[in-house]
């Protein structure tokens, strides 16, 4: 049997399944939801500042506590997640960097853990306050 060429050989995949994840750290950032995934219970967020690896996009996974019913796409929360990360080893690294022209030498996974709807300066804020 002829291996595919995207195929990701046994060794890579297995350290990726199976990265240990340190101690998670507490992350604060403002930005908006971009895509609800009710059946996964995860969210979408763009970030106006970047995580830890740079990237602005993430998917978070909502606690119990957080309704995704209650949550709306484009409107500016700050956001209080924990970031988990779990380094990679260099060899898994450099195959991935050479073979598959991925530059990435962890895995993260953000949790979200509690949000804020700000108030932006629109209309419809101005006027939910006014009635409060």
């Amino acid at each position: 049997m002829v291996k595919k060429k995207d195929e990701i050989p046994d060794w890579v995949s297995d350290e990726i399944q199976n990265a240990k994840f340190k101690k998670p750290e507490e992350l604060k950032r403002t930005g908006y939801i971009l895509e609800l995934y009710n059946e996964d219970n995860k969210v979408d967020v763009q970030l106006y500042d970047p995580v830890e690896d740079g990237r602005h996009i993430v998917t978070m996974d909502l606690p119990k506590k957080i309704k995704i019913d209650d949550l709306e796409k484009g409107v500016v929360y700050e956001f209080t997640f924990d970031q988990h990360k779990a380094p990679l080893s260099k060899k898994v690294s450099e195959y991935l960097a050479k073979e598959k022209e991925i530059e990435m030498n962890a895995i993260y996974q953000f949790e979200l853990k509690s949000l804020e709807l700000l108030d932006v300066g629109s209309e419809d804020s101005a006027e939910d306050d006014a009635e409060e």
